[in-house]
Parts: C-alpha cells; sequence; structure tokens
C-alpha cells in the first residue's frame, strides 16, 4: 500500500484539496491522506510552531485551514470516486467524532499522538484498522500503544525530523518491529528522494507513506518536504517493482526457464584432435566448445580412462555412446 499523504498542504482551500486528489490517484497512489485539525480541541493559543515553519501560528494556521465536515465529505467522496481510499489523522478526539461520521475504512495515528493514550483508547472501540506512526517514540512508548490496541493495527518506522537525513531514516527498525509485534509494518518517509522509501522497501514494509504536493513551493509547513507528481509516479512505479521482486522468491535448482540457455551457453565436451578406436582418453584429448547439447563439461572427469568403441573427428562433440563401459 503506496499512502500520498497531502496532510494540510491544501492551505485550506477545497479545490487545492480537490486537486491534490486528482494528482496522487493519477500519480498510483493507493491512498489518500489528510490530517484533520481542529484547532480548539487540540492545541493551545500559544503553543510553538516546529521550527521548520515559523511563517503563522499555529493555532492560527489551524484554524484557518480547517474543513467543513460538508468538504470533507466531498474530499472522501472525490477519493471513492477515482477508486482510491480515503485515509485521514484525527487530531484530537472530536477529529475521531468527526471522521466516524464520514465512515472511514481505518484511522493514521501520527507520531505526535502515539502518547495519546485517550486518543487510542477511543479509536480502539471504533473497532477498525489503525496505523501507527512512531517517528518521536520509543520502544517503551510503543509497547504501551500496542498493549492499548491489542490487535487489528499496523507500525510505521518514522523519524520525525523535516527532512530526515539519510543517517537517520533507520531501515534496521522495520525488521525490528516485524519481530517484537508480529503485525504489518511499513515508513513514512520524510526524507527529500527515493533511497529511504526504495530501501524499506527491500526490507519488508509493506506501507510506503510520503508527502505529495502539486508544487514544493505551495504554502505550508509540509509543501517543502514533499514531492511533486512526476517524482511521486517514479516512485511509486519503482517501489510496486521492488514488491513484485521481493514477493516472488525464485528456487535456484529450477531451471525449466533455462534449458534454451543452457543449450546456447553452455559447453559440452569435443574431441581436440582425431581420436582413434581404442583409445584411452586423456585430458589433452578433449576441448569444451559450445553449444552445451553433448556431454556437459562440469562431467568432463567421467569419461577420462575411458576406450572409445569408435573414431571421433576432431571437434565432434564426445556421447556416452561412443565408450565401452566400464
Amino acid at each position: 500500500m503506496i499512502i500520498a499523504e497531502i496532510g494540510s498542504v491544501h492551505d485550506g482551500d477545497i479545490n487545492k484539496a480537490l486537486a491534490l486528489v486528482k494528482s496522487a490517484s493519477n500519480s498510483g497512489a493507493d491512498v489518500i491522506k489528510f490530517q484533520m485539525h481542529i484547532a480548539d480541541e487540540e492545541t493551545l493559543i500559544d503553543a510553538p510552531s516546529p521550527s521548520y515553519f515559523k511563517k503563522e501560528k499555529r493555532f492560527d494556521y489551524f484554524k484557518r485551514t480547517a474543513f467543513t465536515l460538508k468538504n470533507w465529505k466531498r474530499i472522501k467522496k472525490f477519493c471513492e470516486k477515482l477508486g482510491k481510499e480515503f485515509l485521514c489523522s484525527p487530531f484530537s478526539e472530536k477529529a475521531v467524532d468527526q471522521l466516524e461520521i464520514l465512515k472511514v475504512k481505518k484511522y493514521k495515528v501520527p507520531s505526535g499522538e502515539l502518547t495519546n493514550i485517550s486518543l487510542l483508547e477511543k479509536l480502539k472501540k471504533t473497532k477498525k484498522h489503525i496505523i501507527l506512526s512512531t517517528g518521536m517514540s520509543s520502544w517503551n512508548e510503543i509497547d504501551i500503544a500496542v498493549r492499548i490496541l491489542k490487535k487489528n493495527f499496523s507500525i510505521l518506522q518514522c523519524s520525525s525530523i523535516y527532512p530526515c537525513p539519510s543517517e537517520k531514516v533507520g531501515i534496521n527498525v522495520i525488521q525490528e518491529l516485524k519481530k517484537k509485534y508480529n503485525c504489518p509494518v511499513g515508513f513514512s518517509d520524510h526524507t527529500l528522494g527515493f533511497s529511504a522509501a526504495f530501501a524499506a522497501a527491500s526490507n519488508g514494509a509493506t506501507i510506503i507513506e510520503k508527502h505529495f504536493t502539486l508544487s514544493t513551493k505551495m504554502y505550508g509547513s509540509d509543501a517543502k518536504n514533499s514531492m511533486e507528481p512526476k517524482e511521486f509516479s517514479f516512485l511509486v512505479k519503482n517501489i510496486k517493482e521492488i514488491w513484485k521482486i521481493m514477493n516472488n522468491p525464485v528456487d535456484k535448482n529450477n531451471l525449466n526457464e533455462y534449458k534454451d540457455m543452457k543449450r546456447v551457453f553452455e559447453k559440452s565436451v569435443v574431441a581436440s584432435r582425431d581420436l582413434k578406436a581404442n583409445s584411452i582418453i586423456k585430458k589433452k584429448d578433449i576441448l569444451f566448445k559450445k553449444p552445451g547439447t553433448g556431454i556437459r563439461a562440469i562431467n568432463y572427469k567421467s569419461l577420462i580412462g575411458k576406450k572409445l568403441i569408435k573414431d571421433i573427428k576432431k571437434n565432434s562433440l564426445l556421447k556416452i555412446k561412443n565408450f565401452y563401459e566400464n
């Protein structure tokens, strides 16, 4: 599953939101994700803003960019019209109430809400699948969240750094999460490129989330750390190729598909010179040449010391029937 995280890059404009949905859908996303911020329910007026976005007070930003329930219904309906799942992160318990009215299929818990036990308890009561992001959580904090949810959840490795440098990605955590919690594990990518997502897909992540924007020049806290449509399409195409590779293990002993190639490229044992009947084969009497339709080069030692039944011309393929049985 590949999630296009639109977040709040729509800047409170319903037309931008719908355009983002359409573009994310065209770019190959399976799921299109938003964030539901209800300022009065989740933050104090004087709460600090993140270091990477200081253009507007956080409370004011959330207040200004919030959608009405009517517009959320429009967004969800448009996602479904395009055959995409609508997903949204609630940042308050009231947001969960709103999303329940929308009849969402699952929930995404953002990294900053993983320690909000009351929110987790409310989400558990919905009996819907929950995706947990762990970008700023310790193992102990993740343990507490998992004990609350008990079942029906996925976990994403994440590093809440914007943008995230390569050395802080933590691909190793994906396998640790799988082993520790025995659940589907994914990766929420805050890097600026492709490598981290490709590495995650190659290391067991079955969910990839990436911030999406129409342009990195759009206003908001996420835009400059998001991926534009052309890049996102490339990301999706290659992740799905990686998953195809990872989900199709090869049996090296099954050579049925290589029969023709082996005949063309492997070598057989041939006479290095004209050989007389009753000659005893020595290593100097043979060479190895294409095609691989005779006695295989890998088996040449079985011929050393054998006696020829008949004369053999130079460069003739040697055959088992050319020799007396020992």
